[in-house]
């Protein structure tokens, strides 16, 4: 027997007629692996820039570019995308909510496809000048409304359909795809670069080995949308939900009775996302500077750290079942603070630094930096109610993205007050202290009804 088929169209109601329990489990693995590899795509696809594109800036733009302008150009690639997620997160949120979360994923994950592979076609500097680099930033920016689409949709409707004392776990179990997805992308820029060395614009790696990880991005979206389209059904009851509601998520949101809700979500993942920068953008250059590491050796090392982290994340939704994601979280900002801070500290103003201990030093920052992530999913869909859920989630994850992304200004001004070598740790504390604070400020959610309208 298959689980009843649900006609999303705007309007259309839900079978009345319950699944059989067998049909329930296989629509709760189905949506759950949705998620997960939805979520894998989308950190695929976000790292992709960060990683594969540094070897090959000098195909977008002028040789002669001074060093402090290709370092602007290439932080507003990503930045681009960043942008571009809480736009994806309205948009999408909104289609979640009002027509099903199955169709908003599906139309998200067609546009990353297309769009990535659109990167992976780009001309060069040599061919159309500065609208080589232009075009790469448009299409980063429509990448990360479709990124932000995805999620926003995606995560909502595997939560929906998980069991309400298993939804720790399947949170780890999605969101540890991020830590897998940068090994991943790293291994490979790492194998592409042994067989297509990098250098000049017309070196193998500036001429074609950066457009394999574009590629590969594109083949895995394709490989999600018909996933979804195929298997993954939509939440019980959702269609009815959005039928009935008469009020806007957007209002209630931002005016109305949940304004609260998002402003302490957005003050936690503030928290979350400027630990996640540091630990990722900073962090690496500080170690290899310590350690005298080469490129090649700090790329292994975060590999490493990436594998470790990747399996903390199940273990932190399962504790967050255990006790609790409010007081998960209290706990892991004050961890952030004391390990994380203390950790940078050190790396940051070592000498001469051993190349294990610094290899160690570097997996412990990864370790509980990253560990936030683990219940994240559970804890955003359970903070907002049905008619708002996917907004709720997708605008609290991603508009926290912003004030985060200009990390860069915040340490030069923390590095005036503590100096160069401490300013990635007191920005690391801060990171820490929000998260504590907006776990506080926020319920527990633990034992939310996901099923009520």
């Amino acid at each position: 027997m298959t689980f009843p088929t649900h006609d999303d169209r705007p309007g259309a109601t839900a079978p009345t007629t319950a699944a059989a329990p067998g049909d329930t489990r296989r629509a709760r693995r189905r949506a759950l692996g949705g998620g997960v590899g939805g979520y894998f795509v989308d950190q695929f696809d976000i790292y992709v820039p960060v990683i594969a594109l540094a070897p090959a800036m000098s195909y977008f733009v002028p040789r002669d570019l001074d060093a402090s302008t290709r370092v602007i150009v290439a932080a507003f690639i990503f930045t681009a995308t960043l942008l571009g997620r809480p736009i994806g997160a309205v948009i999408f949120g909104l289609l979640a909510d009002r027509t099903g979360r199955r169709r908003s994923t599906i139309i998200a994950v067609a546009g990353i496809a297309v769009t990535t592979l659109l990167i992976a076609l780009l001309p060069g500097h040599g061919a159309v000048g500065l609208w080589a680099v232009g075009l790469l930033i448009a299409l980063r920016f429509l990448d990360g409304v479709f990124l932000g689409g995805e999620y926003t949709a995606a995560i909502p409707l595997a939560m929906e359909w998980a069991r309400k004392d298993r939804r720790g776990l399947a949170s780890g179990l999605i969101t540890m795809t991020s830590p897998l997805a940068l090994c991943v992308i790293s291994l490979l820029t790492l194998g592409l670069l042994q067989i297509a060395p990098a250098g000049a614009p017309d070196s193998a790696y500036s001429t074609w080995g950066w457009r394999v990880p574009f590629v590969v991005g594109a083949l895995l979206a394709v490989a999600m949308l018909v996933y979804f389209v195929r298997y993954v059904p939509e939440s019980e009851g959702r269609a009815e939900q959005a039928a009935a509601q008469h009020v806007s998520p957007l209002r209630e949101l931002f005016a109305g009775a949940h304004r609260r809700s998002l402003l302490q979500v957005f003050v936690l993942m503030t928290g979350i996302w400027t630990v996640l920068n540091v630990t990722v953008s900073v962090l690496p250059g500080l170690t290899s500077s310590a350690a005298g590491f080469s490129a090649t050796q700090v790329t292994v090392v975060l590999a490493v750290g990436s594998l470790i982290s990747a399996v903390t994340y199940p273990l932190a939704g399962m504790l967050s079942q255990v006790i609790g994601r409010r007081w998960f979280y209290v706990a892991t900002g004050v961890l952030v603070v004391v390990a994380s801070g203390g950790t940078v500290a050190v790396i940051g103003t070592a000498t001469g630094l051993g190349g294990g201990s610094a290899a160690v030093l570097l997996c412990v920052a990864f370790v509980v930096g990253f560990i936030a992530f683990g219940p994240i999913a559970a804890y955003l869909t359970e903070r907002f109610p049905g008619p708002m859920r996917a907004s709720g989630y997708g605008i609290g994850y991603s508009l926290a993205l912003v004030l985060p992304a200009f990390f860069a200004y915040y340490l030069l001004w923390l590095a005036s007050l503590v100096g160069t070598a401490l300013a990635p740790a007191a920005l690391v504390v801060i990171g820490g202290v929000l998260i504590a604070v907006g776990a506080l400020l926020g319920p527990e959610t633990r034992d939310a009804d996901m099923t009520a309208a």
